[in-house]
């Protein structure tokens, strides 16, 4: 496989291989995954517990070192960038929507989608109106000055949405995304995330085990003992 930028794909994993260390034993999470991902996509990597596929998001997230092989983000190799570069991507190409929503307790809905904005250095005025805009996108106009307590477990996860969506980034990498919603506000949910990659064309990969998440994603990757075991 060719580094990024010979053709559409916006993720290349090629032969990646990580092993977590467990004592004094080795355990291998992937055991050297090849995929190719185009722009656009919605994909969804589907497995049990422990198959590989949160460690593999990881890995395209930048989140952790994989062992040997390599992975290409728009056309760069993540082997060779140091953490800074690494956080760079993180921050100006990757939104991330996690399983536990990880806001900040003590901001409010409209700060916790701003903050990564304001890492960004866009302005207060902006941010303001952005923020606003994309909680209103997500349903929760009128509840901008609530903080997490104050929310639902649906309306939390559409905050943490919001905050992933709000900079446009060329990917969302969601990991188990409805796993703590009841299936109205899971359906909800995903309505809405494959509403938003049609108008806006943003590649969202999705690391799941909910069949009606799977079902949701045009594109499905099953892994299995840290191995793509099908691709449809």
């Amino acid at each position: 496989m060719e580094a990024g930028g010979q053709d559409s794909a916006i993720v290349k994993c090629d032969a990646v291989v990580k092993t977590y260390q467990q004592g004094a034993i080795q355990v291998p999470a992937l055991r050297g995954i090849s995929l190719s991902i185009a722009r656009g996509e919605f994909v969804s990597l589907a497995g049990a517990s422990g198959s590989g596929k949160t460690t593999l998001l990881n890995m395209i997230g930048g989140l952790d070192r994989f062992g040997s092989g390599e992975v290409w983000v728009e056309g760069a190799p993540l082997s060779r960038m140091n953490n800074s570069e690494l956080a760079d991507l993180r921050l100006s190409k990757i939104g991330f929507v996690f399983q536990a929503y990880n806001l900040i307790p003590v901001l409010s809905a409209r700060e916790n989608v701003e903050f990564i904005m304001q890492l960004q250095g866009v302005a207060q005025a902006e941010r303001r109106d952005l923020s606003r805009q994309i909680l209103a996108r997500v349903g929760l106009a009128g509840m901008e000055q609530r903080l997490p307590a104050e929310l639902s477990g649906g309306q939390q996860q559409r905050v943490a949405v919001a905050r992933a969506l709000v900079s446009h980034p060329a990917i969302i990498l969601a990991d188990e995304p409805t796993a703590n919603l009841d299936s109205k506000n899971s359906l909800e949910l995903l309505t809405m995330m494959a509403e938003l990659n049609l108008e806006s064309g943003t590649t969202l990969i999705v690391a799941t085990h909910d069949p009606q998440v799977i079902d949701f994603t045009r594109r499905k990757l099953v892994i299995k003992d840290g191995t793509v075991a099908e691709d449809y």
